[in-house]
């Protein structure tokens, strides 16, 4: 797997990084977990790895990620709460999804909201996605935001941490490319766990049709 972005290389973000520094770091992980594609892990990465090298510091690049980390998530669980629903039923019309299948994925985050924050952050896609649906579950905004901050803490200690340390011996293209596998492969257990149920309810409804057909 290569890295590339359609509208941002990884060049392009170590460039941004270099010139701009925390900034860039902030506004970058701040966007994406506020619902716009923007590569904020890949910002992160590239913020350790400069950290590292001494472009710039460990802990101003840290905070920079936590603090962007947390407000855009907090500012995704806000449009969540407000107009998530509208939204999300339009959507479920448009693709002409049941809305009974909107309200049983929304029971199951509901279920699994204090897990589904903290570790959605190192997850690709629910990293963006956990926000506004912790918001449009009802889930109360203390309780969202302790474990948003803790998940913020965790992920941008553990990402930036790994890039100062490894970016040393490991180029930062396959570095890059390493924490995206791990996050499509995070992805893709949790696609399959909420699948299982309704591979389970389509296999019961084959398993009774058959035994219900006459021999």
């Amino acid at each position: 797997m290569s890295f590339s972005f359609d509208f941002l290389t990884l060049e392009q973000v170590k460039d941004l990084a270099q010139n701009y520094g925390y900034g860039v770091i902030f506004f970058g992980i701040m966007l994406e977990n506020a619902g716009i594609p923007i590569p904020g892990e890949t910002i992160t990465i590239v913020g350790g790895f400069l950290a590292g090298s001494g472009e710039l510091k460990y802990s101003l690049v840290l905070l920079s990620a936590v603090a962007g980390a947390i407000i855009g998530d907090s500012t995704g669980y806000w449009f969540g709460r407000w107009g998530g629903m509208n939204l999300l039923e339009s959507v479920a019309k448009t693709f002409k999804i049941p809305l009974e299948d909107i309200n049983k994925a929304k029971e199951k985050f509901i279920a699994n909201s204090d897990r589904a924050v903290f570790f959605g952050r190192f997850i690709a896609l629910l990293r963006v996605f956990a926000g506004p649906m912790a918001g449009l579950s009802g889930m109360p905004y203390k309780r969202f935001l302790f474990f948003n901050a803790l998940g913020a803490i965790a992920w941008g200690t553990i990402m930036t941490t790994i890039a100062y340390f490894a970016g040393s011996f490991i180029p930062l293209e396959k570095l890059v490319d390493w924490v995206l596998r791990f996050g499509i492969f995070a992805l893709i257990g949790v696609v399959v766990w909420l699948a299982i149920p309704y591979i389970q309810k389509i296999w019961a409804a084959r398993i009774s049709s058959d035994n219900a057909d006459p021999d």
